[in-house]
């Protein structure tokens, strides 16, 4: 039997009750399932009820009703036995969040369902019920059973056994399977079989994304029929028929809606045959990548591709155990602009985002419990039904507005995540593999993906140039060194007037000046954009230099160093040229077994600085003045006493000179040949005086200067932590171990508020509702 939808705009027709019923939204997606679970699953009417009343002892749930039950058969419904299924039914056009489903899970567990599952505009979510456990865990499903299926025990295990939810290492599995299938079929290095297995998982999302619904074979090769019998039907003799495999023509369709991103190179092309796509596609087609938890699926695919490439952009890798101590360190908080100029597979980024995520998602969660708090009455069980579901509808549309703010959609531009992901978050790399698979690492764990780039992190890009970050954290290539010769290219000039005049409507007059230091320097070494290149060629350096340039004045920054930066006498100039620019909040050596499973072997530290406020700069500028001016009174004396000794004997030699021009005019040759004599030996004099001169001079310098610097150092005085961890969580075999950073970050956190080590801007959103009952979203912006 089939049923059809039946709505006049002011009412809709309730089957389940046989008769019309105001056309509320929810309503509407009621009845609307209700007729798919007939025509799609089998299900007879007779077998289900609306609006049954449920019992249970949670606060706000007194005489609540499921919005749809649905028993195995007619006659269990009639003997009021266990519920088969419960539906809750939701409004809201957007993702409906795992804690907003009390209401449902609550409903069958009464009702003793094995499954429950809920709907809205948007998207439906299949759960199973677990007997055994409270009833707010609950665990996503992908399906439930048709009618058919009902009385079919093992069926029904079947579908029970087939969770939706990714397992770590099975994610993990899975992923090394497609791996397997390319590197056997097409015969490609790890490396490359990598960037095929990208490409498709790019495919999914994209498709997962704009359809709602999961990347299968079944439903490509439905696509690619449909596809064949336009072409046949209606193309057919017209010349506009796609030659290209259909697979190929959906990659290419992925290329275009990434186009922006500059994911795909414009000639790239899937690498691997039709056969290895497709069995590729059925593995994954369990899954919904866009409903996958993001810690599960990140962090599996970051595992995979720590595997991988451990031998080939194991450089590109910093261990997830620093990677978090540093984040925390830093604190980045909502509003504030995050950068890693070195991006490598955006292991740095990745944290940062979900770091600050966290702190919204507790904030919205915490929004919840108070609106629910507020509006469900201590006497809500006591309450007339009419006046319940008035309530329980306000709060849901409360709950639904506060989900908007954890969305990335670009349907919801103003949400509190999507800005956190489209205007937060920017990183660069200079390796073309690793700029994309960052990308595809930030989609994994939840976007925020926006803001990666391929390009040289020395150069302006985009949103990322100078005095622009509040926190930068960062693992620069140590040891290489920046050419004498390398010269800023004309490829290097911004040509794209489309990008150049969305970049310009985005930053202004700050995007402008931006775009200078490229196409100002066309021709010019790269080493002459810093002031540093003068003295050092090293990457280490340079990069130093340029995050001190990206920060904000009061901006942070954790980079990770060798430790001959900090202690190698070549590069005191080094070190002195960033004490004139920032603080040192703290440093810790690691120990260096730390970095040996990235295939590193260099002893390194973490370094965290503060650029100078604008007041710590005019205090510092001042103090080296007044330093400056006080030495050079000190040291003129003996600078002239010195010049003093030498002009008495340049005096003597002068003399001589004159009494040799009289003798000279008055013909007294022993004279003369007395003064010759004597001038000749004043003149070695004088040569010794002057090397002597210019001796004392330089020693005076080099006096003068060290005892500015420890002057300045003395009167701009601060204290910083030096910490030497043993173990840092991470074995030299990438195994994980005791963790002392977790002792660190703690210390620390005390010690940074103890002494307020710097201050941020950030924003507090207000939520309130007003008198018209709707709830109002108002920034507020807080420094600390």
């Amino acid at each position: 039997m089939q049923i059809q939808f039946r709505n006049n705009n002011k009412e809709i027709f309730a089957p389940l009750k046989d008769k019309w019923l105001i056309a509320s939204p929810e309503e509407k997606v009621r009845q609307q399932f209700i007729c798919y679970l007939v025509n799609e699953y089998g299900y007879e009417l007779t077998q289900m009820e609306q609006e049954l009343q449920v019992s249970n002892s949670q606060r706000g749930q007194g005489r609540a009703r499921a919005d749809i039950v649905i028993w195995k058969s007619e006659q269990e419904r009639k003997d009021r036995k266990s519920a088969f299924i419960v539906v809750e039914c939701k409004a809201e056009n957007i993702t409906v969040r795992k804690e907003d489903y009390f209401q449902g899970s609550n409903y069958a567990t009464w009702a003793r369902a094995k499954f429950f599952l809920t709907t809205n505009e948007k998207e439906t979510k299949f759960f199973k019920v677990l007997e055994e456990k409270l009833p707010l865990d609950i665990e996503e499903i992908i399906n439930i059973p048709k009618a058919s299926e009902a009385n079919n025990d093992k069926k029904i295990a079947e579908i029970l056994a087939q969770t939706k939810i990714f397992e770590r290492d099975e994610f993990q599995k899975l992923l090394f399977s497609c791996h397997d299938i390319i590197r056997n079929n097409d015969k490609l290095s790890p490396e490359m079989a990598f960037d095929e297995i990208s490409k498709i998982l790019f495919m999914k999302i994209r498709h997962e994304r704009k359809l709602n619904s999961v990347f299968s074979k079944d439903k490509f090769l439905e696509l690619k029929k449909l596809k064949e019998d336009y072409e046949n039907q209606v193309l057919e003799g017209t010349g506009k028929k796609d030659d290209i495999p259909f697979y190929q023509h959906l990659f290419e369709q992925t290329k275009k809606e990434f186009q922006k991103d500059e994911i795909f190179a414009e000639n790239e092309m899937l690498r691997v045959r039709e056969t290895s796509f497709l069995q590729i596609v059925e593995k994954l087609q369990k899954y919904n990548l866009s409903d996958t938890s993001d810690d599960v699926k990140g962090i599996a695919f970051e595992e995979f591709l720590g595997k991988t490439f451990r031998g080939d952009l194991g450089q590109f890798f910093t261990p997830r155990t620093l990677v978090n101590f540093m984040v925390s360190i830093l604190d980045p908080q909502e509003k504030e602009i995050i950068c890693d100029p070195c991006c490598g597979t955006g292991g740095f980024l990745i944290k940062t985002f979900e770091y600050v995520r966290e702190k919204i998602e507790q904030d919205i969660q915490a929004l919840k419990e108070k609106f629910r708090n507020d509006l469900i009455p201590e006497n809500f069980d006591s309450l007339p039904e009419k006046k319940q579901q008035k309530i329980m509808t306000k709060l849901n549309e409360y709950y639904a507005e506060l989900n908007q703010d954890l969305e990335v959609s670009d349907k919801f531009p103003n949400s509190r995540l999507h800005n956190l992901s489209w205007n937060c978050i920017f990183g660069t790399d200079a390796e073309p593999r690793s700029a994309r698979t960052a990308k595809m690492n930030m989609i994994m764990h939840g976007d925020g993906h926006g803001g990666v780039h391929h390009h040289d992190g020395l150069l302006n890009v985009n949103g990322i140039f100078e005095n622009r970050f509040d926190v930068i954290v960062t693992n620069p290539p140590f040891g290489a060194r920046v050419s004498k010769d390398l010269e800023i290219h004309e490829n290097d000039r911004f040509t794209n007037e489309e990008k150049i005049k969305y970049y310009t409507d985005r930053y202004k007059d700050a995007y402008t000046e931006a775009l200078k230091q490229v196409n100002g320097n066309i021709g010019k070494a790269l080493l002459s954009l810093f002031d540093m290149g003068s003295f050092s060629t090293l990457t280490e350096v340079i990069f130093v230099e340029r995050c001190l340039k990206l920060l904000r004045k009061g901006g942070r920054m954790g980079i990770v160093l060798p430790e001959g930066f900090l202690n190698g006498s070549d590069l005191q100039k080094v070190r002195e040229y960033v004490e004139g620019k920032a603080k040192i909040l703290l440093i810790v050596s690691i120990p260096q077994d730390v970095f040996k499973s990235a295939g590193a072997t260099v002893k390194s530290s973490l370094v965290f600085l503060k650029k100078f406020t604008e007041q710590e700069e005019i205090a510092y500028f001042n103090i080296t003045q007044e330093v400056n001016d006080e030495m050079n009174q000190k040291y003129q004396p003996k600078i002239d006493e010195a010049n003093a000794l030498y002009e008495i004997e340049n005096d003597l030699l002068m003399a001589f000179n004159e009494q040799l021009k009289k003798a000279n005019k008055q013909t007294d040759k022993a004279m003369v040949a007395s003064l010759n004599t004597k001038i000749s030996l004043q003149k070695d004099t004088l040569f010794y005086a002057k090397k002597t001169l210019k001796e004392s001079l330089k020693n005076i310098e080099i006096a003068k200067i060290a005892e500015t610097k420890a002057e300045i150092k003395k009167r701009f005085d601060y204290e910083f932590p030096i910490v030497q961890v043993e173990n840092a969580g991470i074995s030299s075999t990438g195994q994980i171990t005791q963790n002392d950073l977790i002792a660190v970050k703690t210390e620390f956190a005390q010690y940074r508020q103890e002494n307020k080590l710097w201050g941020y801007e950030t924003v507090k959103y207000n939520y309130e509702i007003n008198e018209d009952g709707k709830l109002y979203k108002t920034p507020q912006v807080i420094n600390f």
